[in-house]
């Protein structure tokens, strides 16, 4: 069948458009309950679940980029077929390679890698307007021995920023039932991206689709993260110790836990084994919270495993940081790419970041002010 955005033939088994990037295939065999998201980026929409909360004042969504992107190669326009209409060149699927920048101070780099044949990493952002005020990053890593996992990931994080894009609950004024509610929110962001994966996925596959999971709100001075598998949440500062605020679900865990160099453990035959995800066939969705005050301005990062393989330790992902010399967050993303595949590329690379700078905020901010909350127009 033709695409039905842009009427392309794509390729046999293809599951998104290569001209537009919107999902393929018949939207009635996908199972009930799943929304869409309009409007989106350039991969076009994708199934989510309903959210668990009706957003009043909600974040939006990053802006859809206007007109046909460029030739990489000279600029000229690529056609229908993505191939230049100037000079021939074939240019790569929008799923292989995209950005999202909703904000000034937050954005993301999504990218197949040069050893890889797909892209199975995708992220979803939210941010408001106000520098330092509330961003969402979401990455998540389809599980490459999965099939679909490419398709998974997307609907499973896009799902994920639906249930995060109201600031996170205050509870009932005390810190534990603040640390109560924030946890259910983030506990239901994660069943959200899990119904998603589920939702997408053939009930008859052998090796259903999967993914690992990351997500950091920043409210603030406060972050609050949450995590199953081996994608990853860091915080850098300018001056101060990085910090890498999530604990991996995964063997070369399991093995740092008893003792074993974090060199040895995440370099042997089980370094990316990981013992919790997201899919049909997990067996626990329990994700790992915490949270930070942060005293000093930095960079948050979300990201796969694709960039932190090689450089796993914060210093060491501080230190590429510093090496790209810039406060624009886009560069930072496509430097920290560009880095991974330097190093080798053999796994998709996604690197999603928001800058903190806390000579704007006071001492005690840690959600936006109402003045500051962005509208959905």
């Amino acid at each position: 069948m033709n695409c039905p955005s842009c009427n392309a033939m794509p390729a046999p088994g293809a599951r998104f458009c290569e001209n537009c990037g919107a999902q393929l295939g018949d939207p009635a065999a996908v199972p009930a309950p799943v929304a869409t998201v309009p409007g989106d980026h350039p991969l076009g929409d994708a199934p989510i679940s309903a959210p668990t909360r009706k957003p009043a004042a909600a974040l939006p969504d990053p802006p859809t980029p206007a007109g046909r992107r460029p030739c990489a190669e000279c600029g000229g326009e690529v056609g229908p077929d993505l191939y230049c209409l100037e000079c021939g060149t074939k240019a790569p699927s929008e799923r292989d390679h995209f950005q999202e920048q909703p904000a000034s101070w937050v954005a993301g780099v999504c990218d197949k890698a040069i050893r890889k044949n797909r892209n199975e990493d995708a992220m979803a952002l939210l941010a408001g307007a106000e520098p330092g005020s509330r961003a969402v990053l979401i990455v998540m890593d389809g599980v490459s021995n999965s099939i679909d996992s490419d398709v998974a990931s997307l609907a499973g994080a896009r799902a994920a920023r639906e249930v995060l894009r109201m600031p996170l609950p205050a509870g009932m004024g005390t810190p534990q039932s603040r640390d109560a509610a924030v946890r259910k929110v983030l506990t239901d962001a994660v069943a959200a991206a899990n119904t998603a994966i589920v939702a997408v996925t053939d009930p008859d596959s052998p090796n259903p689709a999967s993914a690992t999971f990351t997500a950091a709100v920043l409210e603030g001075r406060r972050i609050t993260w949450a995590n199953i598998g081996d994608s990853r949440s860091y915080w850098l500062p300018d001056a101060g110790t990085p910090v890498q605020l999530t604990v991996d679900d995964s063997v070369a865990q399991a093995q740092i836990a008893a003792g074993v160099a974090r060199e040895v453990a995440e370099t042997g035959p089980q370094a990316h084994a990981i013992t919790k995800w997201l899919g049909r066939d997990s067996e626990d969705q329990k994700p790992t919270v915490g949270s930070l005050e942060v005293a000093e301005s930095g960079w948050l990062l979300a990201c796969s495993d694709g960039l932190w393989n090689y450089a796993s330790e914060p210093d060491a992902l501080a230190a590429q940081v510093r090496a790209a010399d810039t406060l624009d967050p886009a560069a930072l993303a496509v430097a920290l790419v560009a880095f991974a595949n330097g190093a080798g590329g053999h796994d998709n690379i996604t690197a999603a970041l928001a800058r903190v700078d806390v000579t704007g905020l006071g001492q005690n901010d840690q959600t936006p002010t109402p003045g500051g909350e962005p509208s959905d127009g």
